[in-house]
């Protein structure tokens, strides 16, 4: 097993038990106690985990939310293929909401050159990526600017979404569960994606399979407010028909 895969495995059994103890996960990985210890440290510096005696805890237990970089530096490759997966979902004109997010950001850097659209975001590295397009309509949402997402929030943004009507809006979650829906640790940022998937023809979510599971405090839309559910093929099959029961079409790409 390679370190990112032993990672991704102790990322998920702490997500599962609540937390991880170092000797446990030696023994079971067929690893020594310093490689865990060394995992553990790498999970932390990616926002994810929190070292504890003994173990970790992953944020979302304690009620952290990672910063922008921390998050934008896991499961890379699989939000690429996400971000190339979505393409499609792309209409040939008209307009478009792109989240703030890591996923999200991920379809700004290969939107193809040829199109032409209206974006509407409410992200300033976004917004600046997508400035130098000349085939793009930029519409940057205004308000106060959270720093641990670099999105913009409160009335300033929400009041221009209420009289806006998009084609499609691509959205960022920080959890999804089939009992709570889409999640975020801020009411704020929660109140800014409602009011996108509200202003969205079609809504369709761009999530890798370590956001399933994952209940933060406000939630934002139910499954059956989305049309498409975007994940990689790390979501359980199982799972990944019982969320498409629940409304969205999913693609595990």
């Amino acid at each position: 097993m390679y370190a990112e895969e032993r990672q991704q495995e102790i990322l998920r059994r702490a997500r599962l038990a609540g937390r991880v103890d170092v000797v446990t996960l030696a023994a079971e990985l067929d690893v020594t106690t310093e490689t865990i210890r060394r995992d553990l440290t790498s999970l932390e510096r990616a926002g994810v985990l929190r070292r504890v005696h003994g173990g970790a805890i992953p944020v979302e237990r304690l009620g952290f939310e990672p910063a922008l970089a921390a998050r934008d530096e896991v499961m890379t490759a699989e939000k690429e293929r996400i971000a190339k997966a979505a393409l499609a979902e792309l209409p040939e004109d008209g307009s478009v909401i792109i989240d703030a997010g890591t996923t999200t950001g991920r379809l700004v850097q290969v939107l193809p050159l040829d199109r032409e659209l209206t974006v509407v975001v409410n992200s300033p590295p976004l917004a600046t990526a997508l400035a130098a397009r000349a085939n793009l309509n930029v519409i940057m949402l205004g308000g106060r600017l959270r720093g641990k997402t670099l999105a913009t929030v409160d009335d300033w943004a929400l009041r221009p979404l209420d009289r806006l009507n998009v084609d499609v809006a691509f959205m960022a979650t920080n959890g999804c569960s089939l009992a709570r829906g889409l999640t975020t640790p801020d009411p704020a940022e929660a109140a800014i994606k409602r009011a996108m998937v509200g202003a969205a023809q079609r809504s369709v979510l761009l999530a890798d399979h370590t956001k399933f599971g994952n209940t933060y405090l406000a939630t934002f839309a139910e499954l059956s407010e989305i049309d498409v559910l975007i994940t990689d093929t790390g979501l359980d099959v199982a799972l990944a028909a019982d969320v498409a029961a629940a409304g969205p079409e999913v693609i595990r790409a």
